[in-house]
């Protein structure tokens, strides 16, 4: 039987498709009640992810949908290349280090090539095979679930396996980034292994182009003030940088 937490999913999903869906469809598609269907959407518009409607619920285009990683990497890749750049020079040789799966840290992976004696621990699939290459770099590969569209790796066994170390610091993607909100990413089980990922690291990067600012998606991973550094491009919002500064967040602007 669906779990709340999956019908909601889909129902996300269904958006991301089709921009609206009614509460009368949506209930025979689930054979769950209009009153279910109800609840279900006033949860998903107090996340952020939909804006209702009478009988149901439009798109919210703030709301970060879970794309796939090769269409995600089309999507500003000159300023994600930018960021990738500066993140991978805070990479010390000898440094232990977790790279997230996603676009932008899969564009740090050719400038950490001529770092020495770093162990790196992934949840990417692709970033472990394109590491793999350097006899330089030790690379742990999580253990679980495959995401397909994500290459990544997600469930119980990846989040055991984090909780056996502790890592300098951190290379976290971001879906969405919303002061209030959070930090958000549209899937549950990997918001589960990021959050894990933040308490076994020292130091916490997030990279993320300045289109993420103010976007919210359904699974929170943590609250702004988790990070110790985020690295983005100049058009970050000014109240964005105020509060950050403020939190005493070290904001580092990688084409300025």
């Amino acid at each position: 039987m669906m779990t709340t937490l999956q019908r909601r999913e889909k129902i996300i999903h269904l958006l991301d498709n089709q921009n609206t869906v009614s509460v009368n469809k949506l209930s025979k598609l689930f054979k769950v009640s209009t009153v279910t269907i109800r609840n279900d959407l006033r949860h998903l518009e107090d996340k952020g992810c939909v804006l209702r409607c009478y009988g149901g619920a439009i798109l919210n285009k703030a709301f970060a949908f879970d794309k796939p990683l090769l269409d995600k990497s089309r999507i500003n890749s000159n300023i994600k290349n930018k960021i990738a750049q500066k993140a991978a020079e805070l990479v010390q040789d000898g440094d232990r280090i977790i790279l997230d799966s996603g676009s932008t840290t899969t564009a740090m992976v050719p400038y950490l090539y001529k770092k020495q004696n770093l162990i790196v621990f992934t949840n990417a699939i692709n970033i472990a095979y394109d590491l793999s290459t350097n006899t330089d770099i030790d690379v742990i590969i999580a253990g679980g679930n495959i995401r397909k569209k994500a290459y990544s790796i997600s469930g119980p066994t990846v989040e055991e396996q984090l909780k056996m170390f502790h890592f300098n610091k951190l290379f976290l993607g971001v879906d969405g980034f919303d002061l209030n909100a959070g930090i958000t990413t549209p899937n549950f089980a990997e918001a589960v292994v990021n959050r894990i990922m933040c308490q076994v690291s020292s130091d916490i990067i997030a990279i993320t182009d300045s289109t993420k600012f103010g976007r919210k998606s359904f699974c929170l991973i943590e609250k702004i003030n988790c990070i110790n550094t985020l690295i983005t491009d100049s058009k970050i919002p000014k109240d964005y940088l105020t509060q950050l500064h403020t939190l005493g967040i070290n904001v580092v602007i990688a084409d300025s």
